[in-house]
């Protein structure tokens, strides 16, 4: 009951569906593309599950035509990170949050291109859309990167071993903070190798990975965003 209560809880708010919904969608294409090129006797279900991951990512899709506005108070409320002491932190963040305020309204003109609402080609929007993600997550990795090596300096400073009989309690703070990152990298590296397989063929690895392969990747990702959500109390917001 106590489980039910909490995922009751999650799917009341918009954050807490999307986080569902990318995971179950991403888990239906692992689970279908398995079973289409692994089980023959099986390819109607994987057929079908892939079908309805489709459909969840649409559905996602068009939930984000209402995303603009959070985003961009989001954004405003960062400014140019007056509260970072890091320059680059503040500089890979603004940077981030442009590409991301700037990924909707291009990924709602590919939307409206493909259901005919408007008289445009959609692939070079959907191929825009996809670089300023991928460039988003690039950003991201570049700082969790950064902050690692930064605050394990800090774990390893003379002055952090002296004072460390002290302040146990923001060692463990640090360390905290350590895990969080290197969570938000890994997820960050799941769905970048997702994007860059979504650009167009010639790029990398662009539309070289099997469904299962990419239902994998954005399963882990998933998992691990909504790991990180639940434990800062469901703020985060959801990849695309």
């Amino acid at each position: 009951m106590v489980a039910l209560s909490g995922l009751a809880s999650a799917l009341e708010s918009y954050r807490g569906r999307d986080r569902l919904i990318r995971t179950l969608g991403y888990c239906c294409q692992l689970v279908g593309g398995v079973l289409v090129e692994q089980c023959p006797a099986r390819s109607e279900v994987g057929t079908r599950l892939l079908a309805l991951s489709s459909q969840l990512s649409h559905c996602r899709t068009v939930l984000r035509l209402f995303d603009d506005v959070a985003m961009f108070v989001y954004t405003k409320q960062y400014g140019l990170g007056a509260e970072e002491e890091a320059i680059f932190v503040r500089c890979v963040s603004v940077l981030g949050n442009l590409a991301d305020q700037l990924y909707y309204p291009c990924e709602h003109v590919a939307w409206a291109a493909d259901a005919k609402i408007l008289h445009v080609e959609s692939a070079p929007w959907w191929t825009l859309s996809t670089a300023l993600w991928g460039l988003s997550l690039l950003l991201g990795i570049a700082r969790s990167l950064w902050m690692v090596l930064k605050l394990r300096q800090r774990l390893r400073s003379p002055l952090a071993a002296f004072t460390s009989r002290l302040s146990q309690g923001k060692r463990r703070a640090v360390e905290a903070q350590i895990r969080s990152e290197a969570l938000t990298l890994l997820s960050n590296l799941a769905d970048l190798a997702n994007a860059v397989h979504w650009l167009p063929p010639g790029i990398l690895w662009a539309g070289r990975f099997p469904p299962w392969l990419v239902g994998l990747l954005g399963t882990i990702s998933s998992l691990l965003s909504t790991y990180q959500a639940v434990g800062a109390g469901g703020q985060a917001y959801a990849a695309p």
